[in-house]
Parts: structure tokens; sequence; C-alpha cells
């Protein structure tokens, strides 16, 4: 039995893992990157490099676009557009505004080409162990038609969550929470290290009370790599929804002042900070324990 062509545009720390998935499940795979050492790797794992979006649109029917943000993708669905054909779907797997993710349909539609928006969770680790969790906008048909492709990376399952844009709001959701987590854990934890108990140990043990979370479970594993543009994505809807979010708007201030490394020092280190201020262990004359 011939093998099904899938394209992904895009190589990068979670597209060229998603392409080796697609790969083990018996899918050919071609790809295309303005990078050529990504495209050399890819073709080492056993993907054909396509030399142009036109070459790799004649040879895929469903084309996964892994791209970091919305000028990435405004520029490759120009390109794609013009050699797209009827029935073709776009699929749209990374965060993206719903502004863009409508305009990409649009920009496709004339040509009888259609768009599901699938980003995923999970992040790098999700993507190099295939544990991703694809989360999807678009009619039911193309959902459906998608779904077996997806799922040779997103090992925690393909959500359709409703029509297109859908799956772009539900990933901004979880992005929130992230976020949300990342500073209650950060200031949880600065408030133990302070009194003198073990962050790290704290951290476990919380893991164990009702006030665990997801984020608290992997915190090491926080890049701190695109909380602004995810906090933006979440503003922008708020301000276009007429929502009045001010835990979200205090979470868009602090978390853009964190990093991976003040985790660490949290965690780790005898002194951390946290919007310029020394955290350390009170001694026991100065109250700590």
């Amino acid at each position: 039995m011939e093998a099904t062509w899938i394209g992904l545009i895009g190589v990068g720390g979670m597209g060229l893992p998603m392409v080796g998935h697609l790969l083990d499940a018996g899918f050919a795979v071609m790809v295309h990157d303005v990078d050529e050492g990504r495209l050399g790797l890819a073709r080492e794992r056993g993907a054909e490099p396509a030399p142009s979006l036109a070459r790799l649109a004649a040879s895929a029917d469903i084309v996964i676009a892994c791209l970091p943000g919305d000028p990435q993708l405004e520029a490759v669905v120009g390109e794609l557009a013009p050699h797209v054909r009827p029935g073709q779907i776009l699929v749209v797997a990374g965060t993206h505004s719903l502004a863009e993710t409508r305009a990409a349909a649009a920009a496709l539609a004339p040509h009888g080409a259609r768009v599901v928006d699938a980003p995923v969770v999970f992040g790098a680790a999700g993507a190099r162990d295939g544990t991703l969790l694809s989360l999807c906008g678009g009619n039911e048909t193309d959902y459906e038609r998608v779904r077996p492709v997806l799922a040779a990376y997103s090992g925690r399952g393909v959500e359709h969550v409703g029509p297109l844009g859908a799956g772009q709001i539900a990933k901004t959701c979880n992005n929130l929470l992230h976020w949300i987590h990342s500073v209650a854990n950060y200031e949880a934890i600065a408030l133990a290290k302070r009194y003198g108990l073990d962050p790290e140990r704290m951290r476990r043990v919380l893991t164990s009370c009702p006030g665990d979370n997801g984020t608290l479970r992997r915190w090491e594993d926080s890049r701190f790599t695109w909380q602004e543009k995810d906090m933006d994505l979440v503003m922008d809807l708020a301000q276009e929804g007429g929502l009045v979010l001010p835990l979200s708007g205090q979470v868009d201030q602090l978390v853009k002042l964190m990093t991976a490394s003040d985790v660490t020092d949290l965690l780790h280190s005898d002194v951390a900070q946290y919007l310029g201020r020394e955290i350390r262990a009170l001694s026991a004359a100065d109250g700590g324990l």
C-alpha cells in the first residue's frame, strides 16, 4: 500500500521530532524550512526535503505548519495559496492569533483548500516523546480527516474543541493557566524558602496537596521562552472580547520579568531574586525555622 504524503513546514525544536513520529506511523513526509541545517536533519531522519512550498503543495494532501508566530504563518500561506488544490487541508500546529488563523483560512478558501487549527500542548518534551495533545478547531469532516495524522505525534489525544479558531482559543486558555501557575508557584515557594523550608522538597510536597498543578510538577522544564507572546495573545483577546481580566493583567506584567534561571535559583540556590528583592532564609533569631 502506498504511503500517504504529509507535508510539514518548519522543522525546528517541535517540528523535527513530529516528523519522526509521522514517519514511524507509516506516513511519507515532505518537509520545508528556511534553515538548510534543519532540512538536513529531517533528511537524515527519513523525510524528503521540498525545494519550494509549491513542490510541497503539489505532493501532500495534508500540510502541517509548525511555525513560531503570525508573520511566518502569513508569509507561508501567501506563498502556498497559489499552489493549493481543492480538498487540501492546512493544519496550523503553532500558536497564533485568532485573526491570523482566520486570515489563513480566507486566503486558501478561494482555491478550495481549508484550514484546521490544531495547536499542541506539552511542549518540547511532548514532541520528543510523541505525547503532545492537539487542540483542534475546524469543521467535523476536516477534523476527522486529519485526526489519524495528528495522532502520530499526539499521544495524549486529538481533541475537537469547536469551529475554526477554537483550537487557538483553547491553547491560549491553557497558556494563561500555565503562566498564572508559574507566578503563583514562585510566590508560594518563595514564602517557604524565606522561612527556612527546603524549596525543592516543598515543591515535591505541594504536588501531593490540593494546590498541585501541572506546571509545578514540570516547573524546571519550563523554558520561559514564549510567555510574552502567550500573554499578549491573552490580553488581545480580552480587549477584543470586551473582558476585564485583572488577574491576567497582573500575570502579564509579572511573568515577563521571570526566567528559567530564576526558578533554578529559587529551588536550588541560597539566594533568589523577585521583583528586585533578595529571597533568602531568615535566621532563627529573625523568625525563621
